[in-house]
């Protein structure tokens, strides 16, 4: 690449989200560069549901699992199944899935780098410079026309390029990724994810046990100061079985707990993904939101450079906010309150076993909407709720 090598748009960051938009962009015409840094790591469950694998044309080769059901465990080791129904939900290796995406990317014309972002910067004439470090440790400069920032929780074009990047709050989440047990060993399930509402496990979010077909995910998140999050894990393994499995790999990262404000300069910047702040309150879910975001960014990264109109930056969070904005605000809501304290994620674990809560919440998670076609359910759900919060407020 030259020095001054010319882009329409240049892509920080390789994960699900900067893939997305740069294969968006990439098949739309423009000339991409995607820039992702060599060896980053991101703890992740590696959830994928239908929705995406449909919005997105994920193919099955990349499922290592395809679970059924999931299991929710009380403070109390009160367990609860949630069968999924007649579907399932994909899971992925994260390592393999987003190098498949940058693939994609690159396939449909995206030129990929391999390096580490250092700072945007102004030619003469105003254009935007992205400088970054190669993979020989020399400099490089891209001119692009817009720049997409998808690097990430506490990301660098966020902090250099777009206000509010300092007002976001992170979970920081650890996992390690174990050799899976063979199906049926006491009682681990390959076809199951497994949710840990215990303080122990995490004073304000929750543990996992995901498969991954031949391995597991096992990891928690927290953002308190001191809780030791490699403890955490540690007995979670114990508790769950898996404390003999060999252990393939450790990792961890922050999460942002919620989008930000604003994600773009006004000017030709945008941000998606973590770097934007599209994580799911309670759940956590990202990759899906993540790639919904780098599409958005995309969409609007193109209305910009049809039209030089800088407004066109901002639909990407507005459209984002319509679609998800309600759900973003429920899920907050559910864990400021049922993530409280032991005895209130035992409430929620018990409440977790009724049919209306469990049919709902598959069909808003597969589906990424929530459901209104049967209006009975969530008025009873309502009132369940109702008298759950009551009770703990005579106690």
């Amino acid at each position: 690449m030259s020095a001054q090598e010319q882009f329409d748009a240049v892509v920080v960051g390789g994960g699900p989200s900067g893939a997305t938009a740069a294969d968006d962009l990439a098949r739309a015409g423009r000339h991409v560069l995607l820039l992702d840094r060599a060896g980053r790591i991101k703890p992740c469950g590696g959830a994928i549901p239908p929705r995406l694998i449909r919005d997105f044309a994920i193919p099955d080769h990349l499922l290592v699992a395809r679970v059924r059901s999931a299991r929710m465990v009380s403070p109390g080791a009160k367990k609860v199944d949630m069968p999924v129904g007649n579907g399932f939900v994909g899971m992925v290796d994260r390592h393999e899935f987003d190098e498949w995406l940058r693939e994609r990317a690159a396939d449909h014309g995206a030129t990929r780098r391999t390096g580490t972002f250092e700072r945007v910067e102004r030619d003469p004439d105003g254009t935007a410079v992205v400088v970054f470090t190669d993979s020989d440790g020399a400099e490089q400069r891209a001119r692009a026309k817009v720049v997409v920032g998808a690097d990430g929780a506490k990301s660098q074009v966020a902090r250099q390029c777009v206000p509010g990047w300092d007002h976001v709050r992170y979970v920081f989440a650890y996992h390690e990724i174990v050799e899976s047990p063979r199906h049926g060993s006491g009682e681990f399930d390959a076809a199951r994810c497994d949710v840990w509402y215990q303080g122990k496990i995490s004073p304000d979010f929750y543990g996992w046990v995901f498969p991954h077909g031949d391995t597991t995910s096992v990891g928690s998140g927290s953002a308190k100061k001191g809780f030791s999050l490699r403890k955490s894990v540690s007995d979670l393994r114990a508790a769950a079985g898996l404390a003999g499995q060999a252990t393939v790999r450790r990792e961890g990262a922050p999460i942002p707990l919620r989008p930000m404000k604003r994600w773009d300069n006004k000017r030709d910047v945008v941000l998606a993904g973590d770097a934007a702040g599209v994580v799911a309150p309670a759940s956590g879910e990202g990759i899906y939101y993540a790639m919904a975001g780098g599409r958005l960014a995309a969409e609007a990264a193109e209305q910009f450079l049809a039209t030089g109109d800088a407004r066109a930056l901002a639909t990407a969070r507005k459209r984002f906010m319509k679609a998800h904005g309600r759900v973003f605000l429920i899920l907050g809501m559910m864990q400021w309150f049922w993530y409280a304290s032991d005895k209130r994620r035992e409430k929620f674990v018990k409440l977790c076993e009724d049919p209306d809560i469990q049919r709902l919440t598959w069909d808003s998670y597969m589906n990424k909407e929530l459901v209104r076609r049967d209006p009975m359910a969530h008025v009873r759900v309502f009132f369940k709720d109702m008298a759950q919060l009551l009770g703990f407020a005579q106690a």
